[in-house]
């Protein structure tokens, strides 16, 4: 039997090669059988939520480790290393272009599980930078962190969403303001 870590892995690798994931392909690539692996990953959309996920929250957690400022500075610092890595990703750009309703469906909805991941990775980045002024600008850090994920994906994925090109700029400037208590 096959792990799902082994499964999430091999997907990740193939991903990023084929910008896509090719259940076939993949199967073979593992040496399984095709039931072996939709029995494993349960689904091809909730296999492409895992392993974008696994190369995601990679890529948060480098950010995380370069973050130099501390306060609502050092919360925008990771978003804006995190966004400028995943704008410059060649296989989630061909992704979002090729399969635009399978990426919406996967990155936004509760069938790839992507955005909750990340609204609670979000929760966690306000605690550990913000420590205990978090209470001065998130009265509820999860429903805050809602919000600055959906501006951060509306960012991402300006051309899936709206046809637009992305503008981290703006969402930087949206960000500032969900978080910067008005006085």
């Amino acid at each position: 039997m096959i792990s799902r870590e082994t499964v999430v892995r091999g997907g990740s690798h193939h991903f990023l090669a084929h910008s896509s994931i090719d259940m076939d392909e993949l199967a073979r690539t593992l040496a399984v059988s095709r039931a072996t692996l939709y029995r494993v990953a349960g689904s091809r959309d909730r296999l492409l939520g895992d392993v974008l996920w696994w190369l995601g929250s990679r890529q948060l957690t480098e950010a995380r480790r370069a973050r130099r400022q501390g306060g609502v500075s050092g919360v925008v610092e990771v978003t804006r290393r995190f966004a400028d890595a995943l704008l410059a990703s060649a296989p989630l750009r061909r992704f979002l272009v090729a399969e635009p309703e399978v990426a919406a469906r996967v990155l936004f909805t509760a069938s790839g599980q992507v955005h909750q991941r990340f609204v609670c990775a979000q929760e966690q980045i306000f605690r550990e930078v913000l420590g205990p002024d978090l209470s001065r600008c998130c009265a509820t850090p999860r429903s805050v962190a809602y919000l600055y994920i959906r501006i951060v994906e509306s960012a991402l994925y300006a051309e899936l969403l709206a046809g637009q090109q992305p503008d981290f700029d703006l969402a930087e400037q949206a960000l500032w303001a969900l978080l910067t208590p008005a006085r």
